[in-house]
């Protein structure tokens, strides 16, 4: 007879697998349900989008559980972004001077499948796959899984963990008695599509293009990104309006796919010969973010990751904030927090945040297409590298998200606005910043960080 599990898991995706691991890791029983089939088995996705981008926030999570290192030997640093224009120039735009500092690319689907190993040599039974959570029944304490044969699960006065992603049925099921708890839910999808497309590597199999960087392609209105895979492959992904001018409705033939990539995007197109083939075999990806509050009921639900705040991936902190979850739940039990107590102190604590970097996310999305090939944002880019070699413990925004984990998110969002808007007032001045002029700006860049401590 197996063992009764401590907390059931709605999920084995990215964020599901992470906190199942690092509970049983603390002795409790876990068991995971998760829709999908098992990607170990079968050629199947493991989510939306190929690979990510992994920074700090969500090393250290993976530095909790012991897989730091051996994560970190499956991704391909990236060291700043590779801006192509138009004409096919190329600008680099380091994200960080300061030695060490890069975020990773890595596959969704290799993370997923060394997490779900580790947890499976602990509990070799934590996971049943295809199978799904059926209701909720809050009155009783019961939640009921369902497989595709047919089979049923049922458990009882056990806390569920819902990490179900962004279609979360266990946050539907807190829709369901919103009256009673008075749920707020609200998704905000972007007018725009993504459609991933493939660079291979060249006949020597090496990169066709600098394999330290996340190329952009920033078109106004719309534009194109490629990062690296280990195996000298690129995932480029194009975002795109759905209507318009330029957009996904008037691409609809190979011919006119060709001819605004030859208009757009005319030096990537040597470099992806299935261009018009996967144009049109892959499928046309949503943007859409979600937030929405309590995140529990009681001590029976907590929601975590997507299932509780799906954001858009112009950041590259949707897994990152995922991770960052496990890490705090875990925080918060080592101050033998639990049940309701324990939910509603990870709500207060990761709710603020996570609003916070879904609006950075949307920030980003229009500095990316927009602003990177903007010479005044060029220039504010470029003092700020500079500002960090001068005084390597001034961070700017970016920084501030995704290199110090130990600055929240809604921190980093409050200080790096005001930063950037005092650094954009000047570089738009048309004066010139030369090193004398340096401390000054620091000076008042070290003012703004005073008065808005956390």
């Amino acid at each position: 007879m197996q063992q009764k599990p401590d907390y059931i898991i709605a999920g084995a995706g990215l964020v599901g697998s992470l906190l199942g691991l690092r509970l049983a890791q603390r002795g409790f029983r876990v068991k995971l349900y998760e829709s999908r089939s098992d990607m170990r088995k079968a050629d199947i996705s493991a989510g939306r989008s190929i690979n990510l981008a992994l920074s700090d926030r969500g090393i250290r999570s993976l530095e909790l559980v012991g897989l730091k290192q051996e994560m970190l030997q499956h991704a391909v640093p990236m060291q700043g972004r590779m801006v192509h224009d138009v004409g096919g120039n190329l600008q680099f735009q380091p994200y960080s001077e300061r030695p060490g500092e890069h975020i990773n690319s890595i596959s969704r689907r290799t993370l997923n499948v060394i997490l779900m190993d580790a947890l499976e040599k602990m509990q070799p039974d934590a996971i049943t796959f295809n199978t799904e959570l059926s209701s909720l029944d809050f009155q009783n304490f019961e939640s009921v899984f369902q497989s595709r044969n047919g089979e049923r699960f049922m458990h009882q006065n056990i806390p569920l963990l819902a990490t179900d992603g962004a279609n979360s049925v266990a946050r539907k099921e807190l829709m369901r008695i919103s009256p009673l708890i008075r749920f707020n839910y609200a998704q905000n999808f972007q007018n725009y599509g993504y459609k991933e497309l493939t660079i291979p590597p060249a006949e020597d199999g090496s990169f066709r293009i600098h394999d330290h960087s996340l190329h952009i392609w920033p078109r106004g209105h719309f534009m194109m990104i490629a990062l690296p895979n280990p195996d000298a492959t690129f995932t480029a992904t194009l975002f795109l309006p759905y209507e318009g001018k330029e957009s996904f409705a008037v691409l609809q033939t190979e011919e006119s796919v060709t001819d605004f990539y030859s208009k757009y995007f005319a030096d990537s197109m040597p470099h992806i010969p299935a261009l018009t083939k996967e144009f049109f075999e892959h499928p046309t990806g949503h943007l859409y973010t979600v937030k929405c509050h309590p995140w529990y009921y009681q001590d029976q639900l907590q929601l975590l990751g997507d299932a509780a705040h799906a954001i858009i991936p112009f950041y590259g902190q949707g897994m990152n904030c995922g991770f960052e979850d496990v890490f705090v739940l875990d925080q918060l039990m080592d101050q033998k927090l639990s049940g309701e107590e324990l939910f509603q102190k990870f709500t207060d604590s990761r709710k603020i945040n996570s609003d916070a970097i879904a609006d950075l996310a949307e920030d980003n999305f229009i500095e990316m297409r927009d602003k990177v090939g903007d010479p005044v944002f060029q220039r504010k880019r470029a003092l700020e590298n500079r500002l960090e070699k001068f005084d390597p413990s001034y961070f700017s925004k970016y920084a501030l998200v995704t290199f110090r984990p130990d600055v929240s998110y809604h921190h980093a969002m409050t200080l790096g606005r005001m930063q950037d808007e005092l650094l954009m007032q000047i570089c738009s001045s048309g004066e010139e910043i030369n090193d004398a002029s340096l401390p000054e700006i620091l000076l008042k860049l070290k003012k703004l960080t005073l008065e808005n401590s956390e």
